[in-house]
């Protein structure tokens, strides 16, 4: 019998600064899921998205992220209050996820000119539980 492999399909995540609510509460924990086709659906049936392409983005986060700090959901409205580096993270995230690994940068080093290559690795980053 063959072993059974189980795909992970949701990530824990860490914002660097976080969303604040009207409470001055600071959100910065949260669960993203894979993301699937259907969701690629949703984003393109979206008229926001019709108006403005950039939208989209933010739409496809409202999809996959199930949890952020005590907030069971995430609206796009939410998410358009996050600083630009919460949203510059977010899609480095995504992107890292559904590809499913670590992206390897290509470098040199300025001394000996040894060319090599160095795993991007996110701050606050972790795996959910499947």
């Amino acid at each position: 019998m063959g072993r059974k492999t189980t795909l992970c399909t949701e990530f824990t995540f860490t914002l660097p600064r976080g969303f604040t609510d009207t409470q001055n509460r600071v959100h910065r924990h949260g669960i993203m899921r894979l993301a699937t086709a259907k969701d690629e659906i949703l984003v393109q049936q979206e008229p926001k998205v019709r108006e403005n392409p950039a939208y989209g983005f933010l739409v496809m986060l409202s999809q996959v992220i199930s949890r952020l700090g005590s907030f069971n959901s995430v609206s796009p409205e939410l998410l358009e209050g996050l600083l630009l580096r919460d949203i510059s993270y977010l899609r480095e995230f995504y992107n890292r996820i559904n590809q499913l690994g670590k992206p390897h940068i290509p470098t040199q080093c300025p001394y000996c000119n040894s060319e090599f290559s160095v795993s991007l690795e996110l701050a606050g980053e972790s795996l959910a539980t499947p």
